[in-house]
């Protein structure tokens, strides 16, 4: 029985490497817009919406790998009531984080371990960080170093990096942050026997 995270994410690749664990990565092919827009439709709360799209993406895996403990991740932004996706250009960036400026969002980090083509186990958890006043001038100067790597980003930001420069404050687990909840998986990692207690 192998570990395999449903997931193309470098970081998350990173950070289940940095726990010591051994697995392959096996990226699911699940139109992620097809699967949430009939759940916006029907105005399904942000954290599930990261539930079941974590869900779809781990259940596809585990079709293809019945005997395998398949994880599968996503994350949703809401600010404002309203879900984020990731900007298009560096444009869109700078607008997205000039309308953070002074202002907190959320971020909704679903993990989900799938066998046989069915999820058997979930958590959603939610981090709040709140951007400092933010110039347009700043903003333009962090993007310009940044980089487009900020468009691979819901946020626009990546925390490890400069990202950190942008915030005031911040309620939550660096790990749901980054778009792994680590610690609940590692939990439940141990309780399956995958990983050491």
């Amino acid at each position: 029985m192998a570990l395999v995270l449903a997931s193309g994410s470098r970081i998350r690749a990173e950070l289940m490497k940095n726990a010591g664990l051994s697995f392959e990565t096996d990226p699911s092919d699940v139109d992620e817009r097809a699967v949430e827009q009939p759940l916006l439709e029907a105005k399904f709360p942000p954290e599930d919406l990261a539930s079941v799209l974590a869900e779809a993406k781990g259940n596809d895996v585990s079709s293809r790998r019945p005997t395998d403990l398949v994880v599968g991740a996503d994350q949703i932004l809401a600010f404002e009531g309203e879900r984020r996706t990731k900007p298009e250009d560096m444009e869109a960036a700078r607008r997205q984080l000039l309308t953070f400026s002074g202002k907190t969002h959320e971020l909704h980090s679903s993990v989900v371990i799938s066998r046989g083509g069915e999820a058997i186990w979930r958590n959603v958890s939610t981090a709040r960080l709140t951007m400092r006043d933010l110039s347009p001038a700043f903003v333009g100067h962090y993007l310009a170093n940044a980089g487009d790597s900020v468009l691979s980003s819901v946020g626009a930001y990546q925390l490890e990096g400069l990202g950190v420069q942008l915030f005031e404050k911040i309620d939550g687990d660096y790990f749901t942050i980054l778009g792994l909840p680590m610690l609940p998986l590692l939990a439940e990692l141990r309780t399956l026997g995958v990983v050491e207690t």
